[in-house]
């Protein structure tokens, strides 16, 4: 079959472009990037086959383990079903029991999580809905013209309003100009701004029974997919991170703007917030998860207001149900239909059916007056044809169901296309919600998977999804998916077998196929341990957790994680964020991870404050190599390959590291530039 696969490009890290200044830090940092990070195997002390097995630990009571002891047991499930430990979390978790505490990562509706909710308080758009979005943060130009248009209408209703909206206008005049990046994303796609406003018309409905019908926008053929936009609608991504200071708060948030930007930047400064400090760790592991597996773009057209509701009322319910209904809440998304455009897609018959329907009622009307029947005009509606759209149609089986190797044909994809025709949004930059349209639906039998599909109406949609949710390819594809990010980049296959098999016995519910894999003995045996590169998110938020920092303003951590090289909310293919460890090893990427850790363990990150000195213990402050052990301690669990080991001692002679000139015989240890150099090392950036 032929297929497109641009979309199928693994992300680019910006960090390939950084440019490094020879200073003795970034000096430093070279060394020790390229010293420990071109080999991804790491060498982590293991017993030995002639020891003898000690018997199993209280603590890891019901659970699988044979080849870790308990510390390293909870270490290692906080890295995967966690982001990272939190100082002291390893003797509470110890406490209760790790199969306990997992438990509750299953069910996260167990878990009080009043801390977190409280600092999310200072962000309004999270509990906003969509069309409270789009009315209090519009475009600037579309919120220059509903100001112009209101104060028409009170000059024309109250004295003297004319010379107050002349004032007005030459205030706002006087204002800083709108985001020119804004006004671009704004203008984009004539296509489908022009389908989104004839949906927003509050008249829609009585054209479809007037004399002219109704208006259908022009598209002689597929709109470009999301990795193939013109330049003006990729918006937010045409941004270098790294041509911006990761310290700097933008504009939107400094000025507590009612710019669009502030809604995607309250949204990535609370799911930071969330990794941090929620007690649900499990829960926002799985909804980033679930993101990338059905991604949006924040930068394509209105999808930037839909994101919200996204998150919050499709993603976030979902992680832990059943997989069919999370993919019919993401296909009747107004994020996923604009993203994807479906919401433009309609049977290519439909406005010559609809013409001859016309027609034939404006016949029926002149026969009762006695007028003949007006002649047909062929043509008339030919600029007013719209087509069938087939990007949701492919990207549901090849990225969100079946896999690229599902055994579905490009004739399965049309089908699948015809079958969603019809699912639309209902005014989209007004009261944006799902709508299923009849009218542009395509009623003829469809054949997908060699199944006939012909329950008619938005039932030809929903069939699809259930035949999908089914098949056998789509366990084995989600269960791949899942071991990858959990346990490492090939999972087992005997795993993920397993897994695939609970998939397809509970009807793919998705805490059972999560017990399947950590309940497995491959999920805790020792080739897993620190198997996974640390995704640029993973790593600012398990930085931020290791170090117990007391974040006020998160901002800051986000501009970092998109200088690593992972924007939040601005992936552009459908793909999503990758999470294998090919996308993020490069030298740039690594340099910038390194730069980061230095950064934010010597206090240099706006708004976040760590205390190394509680951590390491004042005493290490005297002896550098005091102080790299307990480190490695405290921040590795004592686990550190002897190379690099090596590495960091080398450095500890270094007048940056012991804060004295060559020939000073008082040395004082700067505890951050330490603790910053292990944090760096390969087994922090691996979980």
């Amino acid at each position: 079959m032929e297929m497109s696969r641009s979309h199928l490009a693994r992300p680019v890290s910006p960090g390939d472009r950084v440019r490094v200044r020879r200073t003795p830090r970034s000096v430093l940092a070279c060394i020790l990037s390229f010293s420990t990070f071109f080999s991804l195997g790491i060498q982590i002390p293991a017993a030995t086959a002639a020891e003898k097995k000690p018997k199993q630990d209280p603590v890891l009571k019901g659970l699988p383990v044979t080849q870790l002891t308990a510390d390293e047991a909870i270490l290692h499930a906080l890295n995967r079903l966690a982001y990272g430990p939190r100082p002291g979390e390893i003797e509470r978790i110890k406490q209760i029991g790790l199969a306990k505490w997992i438990d509750q990562q299953l069910n996260p509706n167990s878990i009080v999580d009043s801390g977190v909710e409280a600092r999310l308080e200072i962000y309004p758009t999270l509990n906003m809905r969509t069309s409270q979005l789009l009315a209090e943060y519009p475009n600037p130009k579309q919120a220059a013209k509903q100001e112009l248009k209101a104060q028409n209408q009170n000059a024309n209703q109250q004295p003297g309003a004319a010379a107050a909206a002349l004032i007005a206008r030459d205030i706002q005049a006087k204002s800083p100009a709108p985001d020119p990046l804004q006004q671009s994303a704004q203008g984009a796609d004539a296509a489908i701004n022009r389908m989104a406003q004839e949906m927003d018309s509050s008249t829609a409905s009585a054209k479809s029974t007037s004399s002219s019908g109704p208006t259908l926008s022009a598209s002689s053929a597929d709109p470009p997919p999301p990795m193939k936009l013109n330049p003006p609608t990729r918006g937010i991504s045409q941004k270098d991170p790294l041509g911006m200071d990761p310290n700097a708060v933008s504009r939107a948030i400094s000025d507590d703007s009612k710019r669009p930007q502030r809604v995607v930047e309250e949204l990535a400064m609370a799911k930071t917030v969330r990794a941090i400090y929620s007690e649900r760790q499990l829960q926002q592991v799985m909804d980033d998860f679930w993101f990338n597996h059905f991604n949006v773009f924040a930068g394509k057209g209105e999808v930037k207001w839909y994101l919200t509701s996204y998150e919050r009322d499709v993603i976030q319910p979902h992680a832990f149900g059943k997989f069919r209904e999370l993919v019919t809440a993401t296909a009747q998304s107004p994020a996923m239909l604009f993203y994807l455009d479906n919401f433009l897609s309609a049977d290519p018959n439909a406005a010559q059916r609809q013409a001859a329907e016309r027609a034939a009622r404006q016949q029926m009307r002149r026969r009762s007056y006695g007028n003949p029947p007006r002649p047909p005009q062929p043509g008339q509606n030919k600029a007013q044809q719209r087509g069938l759209n087939e990007n949701y149609g492919r990207e549901l089986m090849e990225l969100h169901t079946l896999g690229v190797d599902g055994g579905y044909t490009q004739k399965d994809v049309t089908e699948v296309a015809r079958a969603f025709t019809g699912w639309t949004i209902e005014k989209p930059r007004e009261f944006p919600q799902f709508k299923f349209d009849d009218r542009v639906h395509d009623p003829d039998p469809k054949i997908v998977l060699g199944k006939k599909i012909h329950a008619g109406g938005i039932k030809d949609g929903e069939e699809v999804i259930a035949l999908l949710s089914k098949n056998p390819n789509t366990a084995r594809f989600i269960s791949t998916k899942l071991a990858r990010r959990f346990v490492s980049d090939t999972p087992p296959a005997a795993l993920v077998d397993r897994m695939a098999r609970t998939f397809q016995k509970s009807d793919g519910d998705i805490r059972e196929v999560l017990h399947t894999m950590i309940y497995s003995p491959e999920f805790w045996s020792r080739d897993a341990v620190r198997a996974k590169v640390k995704t640029p998110f993973e790593l600012v938020v398990s930085s931020v957790r290791a170090l117990g920092t007391d974040v006020d303003t998160p901002m800051p951590l986000v501009g970092w994680v998109g200088r690593i090289g992972e924007p939040l909310y601005q992936c552009q293919p459908p793909t999503g964020y990758s999470d294998k460890a090919e996308a993020w090893v490069n030298t740039g990427s690594l340099l910038n991870r390194l730069n980061f850790s230095l950064a934010l363990a010597g206090n240099k990150v706006r708004g976040s404050r760590s205390d190394i000195n509680a951590l390491l213990g004042t005493d290490s402050s005297n002896d550098p190599k005091s102080a790299l052990d307990r480190a490695v301690q405290v921040f590795l669990g004592g686990q550190a390959a002897p190379n690099t080991v090596d590495t960091l001692e080398k450095q500890l002679e270094n007048p940056q590291v012991v804060q004295a000139k060559l020939d000073d015989p008082v040395k004082q240890v700067d505890l951050g530039v330490v603790t910053g150099l292990v944090l760096g090392a390969p087994e922090f950036q691996r979980r």
